[in-house]
């Protein structure tokens, strides 16, 4: 396909099909339809049919992606008239890509156009879910920390602060930490948070918080105390997560959270040096 060929289509998708509603972008399907070298809209709908089944079969719901909505055309001699069309999202447009007539020029293009922009927008949620975990595990460990000192304060020691995790542990994943450490494959020298999913990073940070509220709240004087307070948190925290279908030990581990934060430091440096390195 020639140079002047691709840059024309790129505008065209770009440029003249693509709109926005409240932030979230769309294609309209009787401007693809044209776009894709298609002259009839029955044609071209029957593309949509099939690309609509992939979307169902993929997991995805067909009204996230492929939205019926009318439009209102310029008939001749200045009439109007409202004919039917479709919001679609990028991934909508992907899939009748896949599903169109692979002989046509602009169906070969978009086929490849639309893959990598996909495959763009995936990396960047990725990314986005790898920074959310890394802060809830930096969160998580500042919230220890404020539980060990509030047992410092109020108890006199915290010596036995990870006995207290270890215990908060049990009743959250019905195991011990050690049983924990063991099925999740963690080394002997690093927490288990490490290798946390992100949903237990945050479980684990929010049974810890109402711990130091209440602890604080009730002026608990005692290690005790502040055990049993945790354990109980803890098993709140696990009752409601099974309520929702949610079984914290069966889980699979996530990465070591130590790693996924390097990779993406030594993607911001990158970014830094080369600013359109998203786009590599």
């Amino acid at each position: 396909m020639k140079t002047e060929v691709v840059v024309s289509l790129t505008d065209q998708f770009e440029a003249h099909a693509q709109n926005t509603d409240g932030g979230v972008e769309f294609w309209l399907a009787r401007d693809i339809q044209h776009l894709l070298g298609y002259t009839k809209w029955d044609n071209f709908l029957n593309v949509v049919s099939k690309a609509r089944t992939a979307c169902e079969v993929s997991g995805h719901a067909v009204s996230d992606h492929f939205a019926d909505v009318g439009k209102t055309i310029t008939m001749p001699k200045g009439a109007e008239k409202e004919v039917p069309d479709i919001m679609l999202t990028r991934y909508a447009c992907y899939l009748i890509a896949q599903n169109g007539d692979p002989k046509k020029q602009e169906i070969a293009f978009a086929q490849t156009y639309f893959a990598m922009q996909t495959r763009r927008a995936e990396l960047i949620e990725q990314r986005l879910l790898e920074a959310e975990r890394v802060q809830a595990r930096k969160k998580l460990s500042a919230t220890e920390k404020e539980l060990s000192s509030v047992i410092y304060e109020q108890a006199g020691g915290n010596q036995d602060f990870a006995l207290i995790r270890s215990k908060g542990d049990q009743a959250l994943f019905g195991k011990s930490t050690q049983a924990m450490k063991a099925q999740w494959q963690v080394p002997d020298n690093r927490p288990l948070a490490d290798f946390a999913p992100t949903i237990i990073l945050k479980a684990k940070d929010f049974a810890a918080e109402i711990t130091i509220f209440n602890a604080r709240q009730h002026r608990m004087g005692s290690e005790a105390a502040i055990s049993k307070e945790h354990i109980t948190n803890n098993e709140a925290v696990r009752k409601t997560l099974l309520e929702r279908g949610i079984r914290p030990e069966s889980l699979p581990p996530a990465e070591d959270v130590k790693k996924v934060e390097r990779r993406l430091q030594a993607d911001d440096k990158k970014a830094l040096k080369k600013p359109d390195a998203l786009d590599a």
